[in-house]
């Protein structure tokens, strides 16, 4: 990869980042978190095969949709009570779709299936940095929101990704 396309990218991976983390508002959480997403898609299709190619289609895709889900989560709770701040998700269907969408970008348990594939057709450093570095902002949105969240919901997918993904990592036959 060029280096100054790779510097671009690591760049804005860094940006996309600091600027989830740091929001207060939906829209500059949204932002950032697209911005992570569009930094990544050419590292996961780097190799130039058609694995890799497939795979940054399968990533962008389920981001697109869970950062679709998101937006949408913030303006039902904005137009129900007039509230951009992040800390302020009172709406509960808001609350539940936000919740369905941080469990899609983490690749947690009832939206899991895109990850092996994902992590399968990249790089073993790129595969690296989607296990790490691209949950930090969804975790952050997540712990931002935690008091308005359903608790029994969260746990339920928290016990079933350790439960299953315990029990399937005692299938798998490659390191990665």
């Amino acid at each position: 990869m060029n280096p100054h396309a790779k510097l671009i990218s690591t760049t804005s991976l860094l940006m996309g980042t600091t600027i989830t983390i740091s929001s207060n508002h939906w829209v500059m959480a949204w932002a950032g978190l697209e911005i992570n997403t569009l930094a990544v898609i050419p590292l996961i299709s780097k190799p130039h095969h058609p694995r890799a190619i497939e795979a940054s289609i399968k990533y962008f895709l389920v981001q697109a949709a869970a950062s679709t889900l998101i937006l949408f989560s913030s303006m039902t709770n904005a137009w129900s009570t007039g509230q951009w701040d992040i800390t302020q998700l009172n709406h509960p269907l808001a609350s539940t779709l936000l919740t369905t969408a941080i469990a899609m970008k983490l690749g947690l348990v009832p939206f899991h299936f895109w990850l092996p594939e994902v992590l399968q057709g990249s790089s073993l450093t790129t595969a690296l940095l989607l296990s790490t570095m691209m949950k930090l902002p969804p975790i952050t949105i997540l712990f931002m929101t935690s008091h308005s969240l359903n608790p029994t919901l969260l746990t339920a997918m928290a016990v079933a990704s350790a439960a299953l993904g315990g029990w399937m990592g005692l299938n798998q036959t490659q390191t990665r």
